[in-house]
């Protein structure tokens, strides 16, 4: 399928406009190596590792792909200057930073001649990003996976907000799983899609194979925006999330969430495989995923999908 001209893989080197969501515990080197193979822009996700597990990562990657893979790093993470330092160390040029204001880091970046893209939740945030001087934003919908927006704008009214209120190339992100809906996102005014939750059940992804199997068995209303006097994230739903959501309606303070969530409940459920008391970062879209394949078949699926959803849209 041609993709020439489109900006965002001009800007990213890449052949379909598509990228790996950076996520916590599931997007390391195999599965952003097996993404750069496969035509798209494949991301380690350096929110979830400390420095030196980053650069292990970024070695392993060089390893399996000579193409370009990007580092996403969270920016309220404590360690994030220096995951910054290491992935330009290991000479990665494109940055995709959220969580935190793109003014921090974009001007350095620029500096180092990087491509750095940032993910915003409403188009007040995607005009400071251009301001800031990034490259592209990505728009990320209330259907996402992980830690979401305050707002909780769906994307079918996010990207054509932020497509208006900004000139640099927008990436829709956000309750993306398949083709057609690559082919919503072109037509509500983005030049290339941010896809998570697909990607996690796929055989590279390194999430556990439990984790894995609760995404096939998933539903319409499977998952839930939690956790919002801290940071809202969406859960699937478990015995954790049954307990979170007992106490947010007793009216549990953010230093009492704080407590519950504790450390490493994250890593428990999605690298671990606890699908009782982990915490499973997941998208809506997880109700339409039904398999798990190479990361190369879920490309050619994607664009099999995209492909068909073009040619009905003609007759």
């Amino acid at each position: 399928m041609n993709f020439d001209g489109n900006r965002v893989c001009e800007l990213l080197g890449i052949r379909y406009p598509i990228i790996q969501a950076g996520m916590v515990w599931v997007s390391g080197a195999k599965l952003a190596a097996a993404s750069a193979e496969a035509g798209i822009l494949g991301v380690v996700g350096a929110g979830s590792m400390k420095p030196d597990l980053l650069a292990q990562h970024l070695q392993k990657a060089k390893t399996l792909t000579s193409k370009q893979v990007a580092v996403n790093i969270p920016l309220f993470y404590k360690d994030a200057s220096q995951q910054i330092e290491v992935a330009l160390r290991h000479g990665i040029r494109i940055f995709i930073t959220s969580a935190g204001n793109p003014n921090t880091f974009t001007s350095f970046l620029k500096s180092k001649g990087c491509t750095v893209l940032h993910v915003v939740s409403n188009p007040k945030f995607a005009l400071k990003a251009e301001e800031a001087g990034v490259d592209m934003v990505i728009a990320e919908g209330f259907e996402a996976g992980g830690h979401n927006g305050v707002d909780e704008l769906t994307s079918f009214c996010l990207i054509p907000e932020v497509k208006q209120a900004i000139k640099i190339p927008v990436i829709a992100a956000g309750g993306v799983a398949r083709g057609s809906q690559i082919a919503a996102a072109f037509c509500l005014g983005a030049s290339g899609v941010q896809i998570g939750t697909r990607f996690v059940a796929t055989v590279e992804s390194s999430a556990h194979e439990n984790f894995k199997q609760a995404i096939l068995e998933s539903s319409y209303n499977s998952t839930e925006l939690c956790l919002k006097k801290l940071t809202p994230v969406r859960l699937l739903k478990n015995k954790f999330y049954e307990r979170v959501v007992s106490l947010e309606k007793e009216g549990g303070t953010a230093e009492e969430l704080k407590a519950l969530l504790g450390k490493g409940r994250a890593k428990l459920g999605m690298l671990e495989g606890d699908l009782e008391e982990g915490e499973l970062e997941i998208g809506q879209a997880c109700s339409l995923i039904r398999n798990i394949p190479t990361v190369s078949d879920c490309i050619k699926e994607l664009l099999e999908d995209y492909k068909q959803c073009l040619e009905a849209l003609r007759n």
